[in-house]
C-alpha cells in the first residue's frame, strides 16, 4: 500500500532539526556520488511548463518532484519515491510544504557550515513561504537574538513579523526599508520574486553571511554580480544547476561564477570553510534529489 502524505502530514511530522540533519546527509551523499542529482528539466505545455527534479540514492530509492508554472492556477507539487530494487512506489507527498521546507533546511545547513558561530542578528528581505522556511530552519542552528524583516507590502511585513514572534518566539522588527533590514546584520537572507536587485552590495557588512533564494538569471535576478564580487567566499548547493539555467544563471561567463564552491565539498572538508572575518554569499539554486531524500526519510 502506498503511503500518501499531505501538507498537514508534513507540517506535523517534519521538525526543523531533523530536516536540517537530513539535508546535511543529502549534501554529503551527493558530494560522494551516492546521491544522483541531475539538474532539473522541464517540458513546454502551451502557456506553461511542467518541471521535474529527479534523484536516486544508490541501492535505496529513486524518485522525482514535479510542479507546474501555469500562471493562472499553479497546482500542488508531487514528490514520489520508488524502491530501487523493485520499482514499487514507496510513498507520495502531495502539496506545497515539502519543497520549501527542504530549501529552508538546506539554507540552515549552509548557515551552520559557512557563517560565524556567534552570528545572531538576521536581516531578511521577503515575507513569503521561502522567507518563513529559512527562519524556521536557521533558528535551530544559530541563537537568533534579533530578526529584522522587510517587504514592500506593509500588511504582509507586519503579519510576517507577528507570526515570527508568535510561532518561533524570536524578537523581530518590521523594517521600513531593505537597507534597514540588512545593514549591519551578521546573517542576511534574500527571499523575493524581484526581477531586479533588492539590495546594494555596499549595505552588506564585512564578515557577514548572505543567502540568496530568489530569481538569479540574466534579465531577472534579485541580486547583482557585485554582491558576489564583494564576497570573499561564494558557495552554492549545486554547481551543475547553475550551468543549466535557461535563460542563463546571472553569473554565467563571469569570474564570479568560476569562484563558486560546492556546499557539499565544504561539508566534506574537500573545500576550505570560510575563516573569521570573511564575507560569504550562498546561492541557493535547488540541489535535485533532496525533496525525494526528505520524503524517503519521512517514510522511514
Amino acid at each position: 500500500m502506498v503511503t500518501v502524505l499531505t501538507d498537514s502530514d508534513i507540517a506535523e511530522r517534519l521538525d526543523p532539526r531533523s530536516a536540517v540533519g537530513w539535508m546535511r546527509e543529502a549534501l554529503l551523499a551527493a558530494h560522494r556520488g551516492e546521491l544522483h542529482t541531475p539538474p532539473r528539466v522541464s517540458t513546454e505545455l502551451g502557456d506553461g511548463r511542467l518541471v521535474f527534479t529527479t534523484g536516486a540514492l544508490a541501492g535505496e530509492w529513486y524518485g522525482y518532484r514535479s510542479y507546474d508554472s501555469f500562471a493562472a492556477s499553479p497546482g500542488a507539487q508531487v514528490v514520489v519515491v520508488h524502491d530501487h530494487a523493485t520499482g514499487v512506489v514507496r510513498g507520495v507527498a502531495v502539496g506545497n510544504e515539502l519543497g520549501p521546507r527542504r530549501v529552508g533546511a538546506i539554507g540552515a545547513v549552509a548557515v551552520d557550515a559557512l557563517a560565524p558561530r556567534t552570528a545572531s542578528t538576521l536581516g531578511i528581505v521577503g515575507t513569503g513561504v521561502q522567507a518563513w522556511n529559512q527562519l524556521w530552519a536557521i533558528s535551530v542552528v544559530r541563537p537568533l537574538t534579533s530578526v529584522t524583516v522587510f517587504s514592500r507590502d506593509l500588511g504582509r511585513r507586519n503579519a510576517f513579523a507577528a507570526r515570527v514572534s508568535s510561532e518561533l518566539g524570536l524578537p523581530v522588527v518590521a523594517a521600513s526599508s531593505a537597507r534597514e533590514a540588512v545593514e549591519g546584520k551578521a546573517l542576511v537572507v534574500l527571499a523575493t520574486n524581484s526581477p531586479v536587485p533588492v539590495i546594494d552590495a555596499s549595505w552588506i557588512a564585512p564578515g557577514s553571511y548572505v543567502t540568496t533564494l530568489g530569481p538569479k538569471q540574466f534579465g531577472r535576478a534579485e541580486f547583482g554580480p557585485d554582491l558576489v564580487a564583494r564576497a570573499d567566499v561564494a558557495v552554492t548547493d549545486s554547481v551543475a544547476q547553475t550551468t543549466a539555467y535557461d535563460p542563463p544563471f546571472v553569473l554565467t561567463g563571469t569570474v564570479q561564477h568560476d569562484r563558486l564552491t560546492s556546499l557539499g565539498a565544504v561539508l566534506a572538508g574537500d573545500a576550505p570553510a570560510p575563516t573569521a572575518g570573511q564575507t560569504v554569499v550562498f546561492c541557493s539554486v535547488g540541489l535535485a534529489g533532496t525533496e525525494t531524500y526528505l520524503l524517503a526519510k519521512l517514510l522511514g
